[in-house]
Parts: C-alpha cells; sequence; structure tokens
C-alpha cells in the first residue's frame, strides 16, 4: 500500500504559477514564503494556521468533503497573506489538479517492479480529489491494483477502518502487507491492523531519487 502526496507525488513550488502571488500591500512573495506556502497546502496532519472553530472543523474533515477541502484551503491561503480570491482560487486549482502533481524519480520504477513480482498494490490516500488522472497520463495506473481514497470511502487514515478495506480489496492479509507514507501520525496508523510501516521523507523529488526503491528492499518486497 502507497500514500500519494509526498510519497509517491509531491505538489513542487512552481515559479511559474506563484510569482504572480502577493501579500496584502501587493508586495511579491519571497522564496521563503513561497516555500512556507507550498508546506501548508501539502501538511498531511497538523493544523497550519491559527483557525475557529468553524475552520477547525473543516480542517479536520477536509479530506471527506470536497466542498470543505476548498473551503479551508481557501481560508489557509487567506490565513498564509493572499488576499486576493482570484490568485487564492487559481492557487487551489493548482492543488487538486492531479497534473501539477510530480512523482519522484523512482515511482514508476517501484510500482511496476512491485506489481511484476506479482504483489498486490494499492495506492491509499486522505484527499478530497480524484488522483487516478495522475496515474493514467503516465501509464502507472497499469501497475496499482485498487485506489481507495478517503472522501469517496467516508473515512480517513489513521483510522483502522480505511486500512482494512484496502487490504480486504486487494485479498491479502494485514500481517502480509506494508504500507509505505511519508507521516508516522496518519501512514502509520496501519500498524493497528498488524501492516508493517515504512516511512519515507516528503523531500523535494529531486532530492530523493530511491527512497521507494529503499524502503521496498528494506521491507523485503523487492
Amino acid at each position: 500500500m502507497f500514500d500519494f502526496s509526498g510519497t509517491l507525488f509531491r505538489l513542487e513550488r512552481n515559479a511559474s504559477w506563484l510569482s504572480d502571488l502577493t501579500t496584502p500591500d501587493g508586495a511579491p512573495l519571497d522564496v521563503e514564503a513561497q516555500t512556507e506556502l507550498m508546506r501548508r497546502m501539502t501538511a498531511p496532519t497538523g493544523q497550519v494556521v491559527e483557525l475557529s472553530d468553524e475552520h477547525r472543523y473543516a480542517w479536520e474533515n477536509r479530506d471527506l468533503d470536497p466542498a470543505l477541502h476548498h473551503k479551508i484551503y481557501l481560508e489557509v491561503l487567506r490565513k498564509s497573506g493572499i488576499a486576493h480570491v482570484e490568485q487564492a482560487e487559481a492557487l487551489y486549482a493548482r492543488l487538486i489538479d492531479p497534473a501539477e502533481w510530480t512523482p519522484y524519480p523512482d515511482t514508476e520504477a517501484a510500482l511496476k517492479a512491485t506489481a511484476a513480482k506479482g504483489v498486490k498494490v494499492g495506492v491509499l490516500s486522505n484527499i478530497a480529489f480524484d488522483i487516478r488522472p495522475a496515474f493514467a497520463m503516465r501509464g502507472y495506473h497499469e501497475f496499482v491494483d485498487e485506489f481507495l481514497l478517503s472522501f469517496e470511502e467516508g473515512v480517513i487514515k489513521p483510522q483502522p477502518r480505511i486500512f482494512r478495506l484496502l487490504v480486504e480489496r486487494l485479498g491479502v492479509a494485514p500481517e502480509n502487507t506494508l504500507m509505505v507514507g511519508d507521516s508516522e501520525e496518519a501512514d502509520g496508523g496501519a500498524r493497528a491492523l498488524g501492516c508493517r510501516f515504512a516511512l519515507v521523507d516528503p523531500l523535494p523529488t529531486d532530492e530523493r531519487p530511491d527512497g521507494l526503491l529503499t524502503a521496498l528492499r528494506t521491507h523485503g518486497v523487492l
């Protein structure tokens, strides 16, 4: 089982669509601010800005409901200094566009090699939009047996039920399953079901050339 964001793919900081962002006083965001903004947009767990009770509920349930996901990320952007709604909407559109996500250098090799060994492959993500096109446009979908997305199932990691759903659909026993992800809190929840867990670092893609292959080899999958 593989997580998506920070594991197989990453939403990279792209100067071409961050350069037009400005603070409320019209000043452009510097590189440090752009980097922090991307971190907030992709953090798997933890509250990234101070929120009201209403927005805290949206944050905690963002991966169960696309409407809440849209609402809370516009608020996160507002709290991060993006005051112009048009700019926030444009950036949010990038976030939920599968074509904007960059695969890690070894994503294809990891998926292909695992599938070639006859091992069932599942992708399990806390997310509020369909990530399948990110795989299909590159041909990676051929190596994935099941996609299980939180907003389609009404359950999120680390709840044991979401891991149980995937192993059942894959037809494998939890003790024979490895969960690979970038969040100890969310993805590591697979351990409660009896699965093994491999933690990878959600570094920029050019700084993590073989994290997936190393994890798979370490746990005897390859």
